[in-house]
């Protein structure tokens, strides 16, 4: 091979790794940055003033392997950039989640439970009454269950950010027609809201919160005005009972050892997913594990919803807004309410277990 080939090809693996070092101390930079922004418990100005000696930091790192023929001075501005993140990751590993927090009110209890073969009794249930998203009238309640009556699970889907992203939650039915919902949503503090960016972060705690269908599903229906839509799930033989009680184990753990919520990995659809595989054994990997809008899809597509009727129909059933909002007299949820939503709603062997009715003229359609 020609020398000036040779040394031309060397050029080119030098150029490429520099090239790539550099793009990794970006990477880095960015996490970085994001890292301070969100926990360097420090006042604004300050925190402003650490990202931008890390971001000046970062930026001569780069600029220097990219650009510089000083190979000493490169690597001298390269090895303290990364000392800095060594530092950076040894701050962040002391970071960790707490129970004792000022917490926002609807997140301030952790669910607890004392279980006695069939009977559960279920420590700060959730049952606010919610006239807007900061207008509230708080409820936690003691409530009674006979796991030998839980005859039903419904899959709730509720939409704020799109079509691909949604709030996953489970609610079981008892044959004295109560339900019981449970939701894994972040643990916020007083004055935080919920960011997608923050999650990766360590901004927020899991919080697994108990409660009434009037509190849990009416103030995403009729409050926050998200879509929210109800699916009947069919689970084999003893799946329900054994996912509601690991529910309860997740609550215990939860409230023994705190953990940090993340947006990817740690939220409501993966936490499910983790108990269910280990009831349902064999469930297979899929996207819309993570694109949790199209779970209910994913649902169907294993045989857990009506299969009888399309996807399509089963859709357009289970959205319950109209519904949800004529269950409403004067601003509040009537007794009702469970009721109303699952009119014409398919349960898992094709049966409409209500029947469809208009709700304003109390005829059937």
């Amino acid at each position: 091979m020609p020398h000036a080939l040779i040394d031309w090809t060397l050029l080119v693996l030098h150029a490429l790794g520099r090239s790539l070092l550099a793009l990794i101390v970006l990477l880095i930079a960015l996490w970085g940055a994001l890292a301070l922004w969100f926990q360097l418990p420090t006042p604004h100005g300050l925190t402003v003033a650490v990202i931008a000696l890390w971001t000046l930091l970062a930026s001569a790192s780069i600029v220097l392997l990219l650009f510089s023929r000083l190979r000493a001075y490169r690597w001298r501005t390269v090895i303290s950039f990364l000392l800095a993140f060594a530092a950076l990751c040894l701050w962040w590993q002391t970071i960790e989640p707490s129970n004792e927090r000022d917490w926002a009110p609807d997140v301030a209890r952790q669910l607890t439970a004392d279980i006695d073969g069939d009977q559960v009794t279920l420590h700060n249930v959730r049952n606010f009454e919610w006239r807007t998203p900061t207008d509230f009238t708080p409820h936690w309640e003691t409530r009674r269950y006979d796991l030998s009556e839980l005859n039903s699970t419904d899959l709730i889907v509720s939409y704020w950010m799109g079509p691909a992203i949604a709030h996953t939650l489970v609610s079981f039915g008892f044959s004295d027609g109560r339900h019981l919902v449970f939701s894994v949503e972040i643990r916020r503090e007083q004055g935080e809201s919920f960011s997608a960016l923050g999650g990766f972060f360590k901004q927020f705690e899991v919080s697994l919160i108990a409660a009434d269908e009037r509190d849990i599903i009416r103030t995403r229906s009729n409050v926050r005005g998200e879509e929210v839509y109800l699916y009947r799930v069919q689970l084999p033989e003893g799946a329900a009972r054994a996912l509601f009680l690991s529910y309860l184990d997740e609550a215990r753990e939860l409230h023994d050892e705190p953990r940090f919520y993340n947006t990817l990995l740690t939220n409501c659809t993966t936490l499910v997913f983790d108990m269910v595989k280990h009831i349902v054994p064999g469930l297979p990997l899929d996207s819309r594990l993570i694109m949790s809008g199209y779970l209910p899809e994913y649902i169907y597509d294993l045989g857990g919803l009506d299969s009888s009727r399309p996807f399509e129909e089963l859709h357009s059933r289970g959205h319950i807004n109209e519904r949800a909002h004529a269950s409403d007299q004067d601003g509040h949820a009537t007794p009702e309410f469970s009721t109303m939503i699952r009119c014409g709603v398919p349960a898992p062997d094709g049966s409409l277990i209500v029947p469809e009715r208009d709700m304003k003229t109390g005829h059937d359609q």
